[in-house]
């Protein structure tokens, strides 16, 4: 199993970013596929989740409304479009696969089972 994200960088508060979770066909195909990030010295933090056939979401209550997930089936890819972006919002992103599709169980870091490499975030002020 392998994710490759991708797409990070530093932008200004109120500015946009896209991330991008690159995968092998096979785990694509039957994985549900989520991001989370992990800011300097905290806890990592489910941010959001879209299922396998891409059916359902799933976002954390602070990226409501401003994050959208979605899925690129021809290229095996999900993105991450990021806008209104924060400070709060710093963190290294990573794609994650997990094989639960419900949204709530999607929002478990604990049932993921595959993890890409990560990617940094930096939100200027």
């Amino acid at each position: 199993v392998q994710l490759q994200a991708s797409g990070g960088g530093l932008v200004q508060a109120g500015g946009s970013l896209r991330l991008s979770c690159a995968a092998s066909e096979r785990t694509f195909s039957t994985h549900s596929i989520g991001w989370i990030r992990q800011a300097p010295g905290k806890e990592r933090e489910f941010v959001a989740a879209i299922s396998r056939t891409g059916g359902s979401t799933y976002y954390a209550d602070s990226v409501k409304g401003r994050f959208t997930i979605s899925r690129d089936n021809a290229k095996n890819t999900v993105h991450l479009q990021m806008n209104s972006l924060k400070p709060e919002d710093t963190a290294v992103y990573y794609c994650a696969a997990t094989t639960v599709t419900t949204p709530e169980a999607m929002g478990v870091i604990s049932l993921y089972d595959y993890w890409g490499q990560g990617t940094l975030v930096t939100v200027s002020s």
